[in-house]
């Protein structure tokens, strides 16, 4: 019996090994695709009230210095808007928690914000007294479970208004007691900001000394050494504060390009819209005359023009109502001799999925961002076709075209065949014409005998 038992313990074991090791690669994925997600994403929304991101600075003490950091920090982007208060936020490990709490709460839902920049924990080098009314000893872990509860909940209190929220760690004091609390708090407000979808800012290892240890002097923004610290060995002089809301900027501004970056995407909205929001992208109204602008009513959509396929299909059956391109495949059939001698044909197929409208209007806007010069083409023996780009140095007036101008856009969207120019090298008529440009070279005079 006893054998019979553990031949099935050993049994189980394996099971469970063989399931770990086929989970494995399903996990990573998971973990790769989360990670995919967090690149795309964007941590500020791109598409602030008026282009202006308001800012509120929530916290005790060292928030007023922080606040004035910033101010001089971002005195000339117009981006943001700093409000000029700071919104108390301070003794979180005091007995009127609650009350706080709801303080936090009103404050919250009572002012406009985008980006919420909040330092606190100044005063909560206490013993906690939760409730219940028994006394947690300071930095105990049953402090630490409390006080993480109360980090948690205030953090929820910011969620609601869906902002990006930059929460600063403790610095180190000059007391090295405080410290051993200051990093054990510091990693709390680190582990909830994560879990939460902060961004933590480490203030602590930005004003230690060469050897970790506090100092009350310490290089600048110039590198420059001045005095940092007050005499307390708590607050900040007005070069630390500045220096302070250095570790903010760091964050902040990186935030702020993703952010522009993301907002030159494929929207729905109609030309106006556009051309709001990404002017220098917009969608350029054909000129009557255009085969693109076949329908001179501005309310319509305007319908995309095709080239006839491989397969001889008209245009105008690839493409319906609301602008999207319909699959349009077709096929090269090549004849070939055989190892016996034998004429044989083969045929291969030409795959052309389906193209949203979104996607060919991305292609129309795309204003001098990818192709440049001259895109040419020409069909060959074989129903091949041969492409070519030929981009002149020194023409700087390239980029300058109407997107409806571009190379790309009259060959893949107008169907227009682009004719080479005679006497290139991608001129393929027979006898070759002599080039009359302006840009053809002089010929080199013989030297007299």
């Amino acid at each position: 019996m006893k054998s019979l038992l553990r031949h099935f313990r050993f049994l189980g074991a394996a099971i469970a090994v063989v399931v770990a090791v086929l989970l494995a690669p399903l996990a990573w994925t998971t973990n790769a695709w989360a990670a995919d997600d967090d690149q795309v994403g964007t941590f500020l929304t791109p598409f602030p009230d008026n282009d202006v991101y308001q800012v509120s600075v929530f916290g005790d003490d060292f928030a007023p210095g922080l606040l004035s950091g910033l101010q001089v920090a971002f005195n000339s982007d117009v981006r943001l808007n700093i409000q000029k208060q700071v919104t108390p936020l301070a003794a979180i490990a005091s007995r009127n928690f609650d009350a706080k709490v709801a303080a936090l709460e009103k404050a919250v839902a009572g002012q406009p914000f985008n980006i919420a920049i909040v330092m606190t924990g100044q005063d909560d080098r206490i013993s906690i007294r939760p409730d219940d009314g028994k006394r947690l000893p300071i930095g105990s872990e049953a402090w630490l479970i409390e006080y993480t509860r109360r980090i948690d909940r205030l953090m929820r209190v910011f969620k609601t208004r869906s902002a990006a929220v930059y929460w600063v760690g403790l610095p180190n004091f000059a007391r090295s007691d405080a410290n051993d609390l200051a990093q054990r708090i510091n990693d709390v407000i680190r582990e909830r900001a994560y879990l939460n979808g902060f961004k933590y800012i480490d203030a602590y290892q930005g004003f230690t000394d060469d050897n970790g240890g506090y100092s009350a002097y310490g290089p600048d923004l110039e590198g420059a050494i001045r005095l940092l610290r007050l005499r307390d060995g708590v607050n900040f002089t007005v070069a630390g504060n500045r220096k302070l809301a250095h570790f903010v900027e760091k964050e902040l501004r990186p935030d702020l390009i993703q952010a522009k970056q993301n907002r030159n995407i494929p929207l729905l909205g109609s030309d106006a819209e556009q051309a709001k929001i990404n002017p220098g992208n917009a969608v350029k109204t054909p000129a009557p005359s255009s085969p693109v602008a076949a329908n001179n009513d501005a309310s319509a959509k305007t319908p995309i023009v095709r080239a006839h396929g491989v397969t001889g299909t008209p245009a105008s059956a690839t493409a319906d109502a609301s602008g999207d391109q319909k699959e349009d495949d077709g096929k090269i059939i090549l004849k070939i001799v055989s190892g016996n001698g034998r004429a044989e044909t083969q045929t291969i197929p030409i795959v052309r999925p389906a193209i949203p409208a979104s996607v060919v209007a991305l292609m129309a806007r795309r204003e001098a961002s990818g192709q440049r010069g001259d895109l040419l083409v020409d069909q060959i023996a074989g129903g091949l076709t041969l492409m070519s780009s030929i981009s002149p140095s020194g023409n700087r007036d390239r980029g300058r075209l109407s997107p409806t101008q571009a190379p790309y856009f009259r060959l893949l969207v107008k169907g227009e065949r682009l004719q080479p120019k005679p006497g290139r090298a991608d001129d393929l008529t027979w006898p070759p014409k002599p080039d009359t440009t302006s840009e053809a070279k002089p010929a080199m005079q013989q030297p007299r005998g």
